[in-house]
This record gives C-alpha cells, sequence and structure tokens, in this order.
C-alpha cells in the first residue's frame, strides 16, 4: 500500500503544482507575480487579466484537483484487477464510493496537490490558495457537501462581493456538510484540515478585512458612448 500511496502522492504533487495562473497571464505578457495581490489564482487573475483568463485558470486549477484525486478510482474502474472491485454509486448520496484502497489513494492525491498548487516546484515554491484545486477534488468525493459549500460562497460573495471571505467561509462549510451528509470520517477531517489551510493562506486577507482595506470585487461600470 505504500508504493501507490507514493505514487499517488507524486502525481498528485506535479498535476497540483501546474502553474495555470501563472501561464495564462504570461500568455498575455504579464507575470502575475507582479501584479495586483502577487496571487497566481483565478481572483487576482481575473482582475488583472480579465474575466476569460480568469474563468479560465480557476476552470483549469479544478480539474487538476479533480484528475489528481480521481485518477485511482478512475484506473480501478477502466482497469480493474484481480480482487478488486469497482467503485460503485451510493444513490442515496450520489457520491462516488471507491474501495477501501482507492478511497485512500484519491485521497492522497488530493492533499498532495493542494500542496503542489501553494507551493509549486515551477515557480519557486509560490502558489495560489487551493480553492479551484480543492473544490476539483471534492467534487469527485463528495460533490453534494461541495454543493452546499458553492452556495454559501455566492451568497457571501453576492452579499458582501469579498471573494476572500467567501472562499474561506465555503472552505468551512465543506466540513459541515459533509458531517450532516454523513460522509466518512476521513472526508469530513479531511475537509476540517483544508478548510483550515484555506483560512490560513488567507491571512493577509483577513488583516485586510478586519482593517477594512480589502478590495471587493466590483464590475467595472460599462463605457458610455459620447454623445455627438
Amino acid at each position: 500500500m505504500l508504493t501507490p500511496l507514493l505514487i499517488a502522492a507524486v502525481v498528485g504533487y506535479f498535476l497540483g503544482a501546474l502553474p495555470f495562473g501563472w501561464l495564462v497571464a504570461r500568455s498575455r505578457g504579464i507575470n502575475i507575480f507582479e501584479h495586483g495581490s502577487k496571487n497566481p489564482g483565478a481572483t487576482n487573475v481575473r482582475r488583472v487579466c480579465g474575466k476569460g483568463p480568469g474563468n479560465l485558470v480557476f476552470f483549469l486549477d479544478a480539474v487538476k484537483g479533480a484528475v489528481a484525486t480521481g485518477w485511482p478510482i478512475w484506473a480501478v474502474a477502466l482497469f480493474p484487477t484481480e480482487g478488486s472491485k469497482l467503485a460503485r454509486v451510493d444513490i442515496g448520496s450520489f457520491n462516488l464510493v471507491p474501495p477501501f484502497a482507492e478511497f485512500h489513494l484519491a485521497v492522497a492525491g488530493l492533499v498532495a496537490a493542494l500542496i503542489g498548487h501553494s507551493f509549486s516546484c515551477f515557480t519557486k515554491f509560490k502558489g495560489g490558495k487551493g480553492v479551484a484545486t480543492a473544490s476539483g477534488g471534492f467534487l469527485v468525493l463528495m460533490p453534494l457537501p461541495l454543493l452546499c459549500g458553492l452556495g454559501v460562497w455566492l451568497a457571501t460573495f453576492y452579499t458582501t462581493r469579498y471573494v476572500s471571505l467567501a472562499s474561506m467561509l465555503a472552505a468551512i462549510a465543506l466540513p459541515i456538510a459533509a458531517f450532516f451528509f454523513k460522509q466518512p470520517n476521513l472526508l469530513i477531517g479531511l475537509g476540517g484540515v483544508i478548510a483550515l489551510f484555506v483560512v490560513l493562506r488567507h491571512r493577509a486577507n483577513i488583516t485586510r478585512l478586519l482593517n477594512g482595506t480589502e478590495s471587493k470585487f466590483v464590475k467595472k461600470p460599462a463605457e458610455q458612448t459620447p454623445s455627438r
């Protein structure tokens, strides 16, 4: 079991370390580490480069989290070995419930992907805050609790216009929702650890929120055509 765990962790780290925020901004001639909040996450890319690039970064970061988490489950489903069972679907919660070994490999992949995303070897161990990558991983492991977290994010963002606050509250809501949906204890615990990780990665944002200096995400007013 140790060797598969190590493989899942290594693959997860290098997938998570793919610096999509830096690459997308760089394709537009911008070093994202020198602009805005100097964070390569989707929010800063969107603020600096525009809506399209920001949404693309969020999508790509979520995909790498989903792949890092899901490939052990999908590999067993597609290429079952002797004595292994195919991943099954729990109809009551709409969640994948993989066999014991693949479940732990998926968790290892997600944790490693978050570490890779936040401390990427490709960008001198600088990285994002892990919200999109974690979302992709939890979409594979427990989609309904993730949807609850998404609801909290949307409600907070459209009420306050603070992306950072919405991200932290959504992360905190995830393990709570996992508990009420009766997810495995490992996933509830993982959700709690990742929530703490996300909050710690937002330390600077928390300081700005308390000081009233955190930037709100406000739509730019449309340019008016000059009258003739």
